[in-house]
């Protein structure tokens, strides 16, 4: 099975079928999706009672939310299970960007081992946190890009909600004129 790191595959599970995005290396030798358990979810609901060894088909990759090399600083934007393309990406080398993940909680912070490792700059954006970890930003991702990302020319890879997405490229538009905007959208 041969996909880029950033592509997702349509999983199919006879009552329910989702798009997922593909969370390992495309060397790895296991495919990981990154499914968030939704309280009520069906297709989540599905997947966390089936048994190990359970048997799903899948198609794809699909998708064309890949890492494209420039001169331009890279700059990660996702929100919730939005981190998994770029988790692919950074596991398959991409290296030298900045990631800017909202959520809510810091257990809501996929990956953040990870990108502490890999991204030149890991910055946790969070909404609903009683106690702020000291690494993490306390608001949303559209503030700390306009309080904190200086003004230049970035290629901006955005990945989560539409009305993120939204109000990020909004900002880009507005802030940072000649930037590239990639994104992805997910509701």
């Amino acid at each position: 099975f041969e996909f880029a790191p950033g592509q997702r595959v349509w999983l199919d599970m006879g009552r329910y079928s989702r798009d997922y995005s593909i969370v390992s290396a495309p060397n790895a030798a296991e495919l990981s999706l990154c499914v968030r358990c939704v309280t009520g979810g069906q297709a989540s609901g599905f997947l966390k009672a089936a048994e190990i060894g359970a048997s799903f088909t899948f198609d794809g990759p699909h998708g064309y939310f890949t890492h494209k090399p420039s001169l331009r600083p890279a700059v990660f934007v996702a929100t919730g299970t939005g981190i998994a393309p770029f988790c692919s990406m950074a596991r398959a080398g991409v290296s030298d960007f900045m990631m800017l993940h909202g959520a809510g909680l810091p257990e809501d912070l996929y990956y953040a081992d990870q990108f502490k490792k890999s991204a030149a700059k890991y910055v946790p954006c969070l909404t609903e946190a009683k106690e702020l970890p000291s690494d993490a930003f306390e608001g949303q991702v559209t503030a700390y890009l306009d309080k904190h990302l200086p003004c230049s020319t970035y290629d901006f890879y955005l990945c989560g909600r539409s009305d993120m997405i939204r109000d990020v490229t909004l900002l880009i538009d507005d802030r940072f004129p000649g930037s590239r905007i990639y994104s992805e959208s997910f509701d």
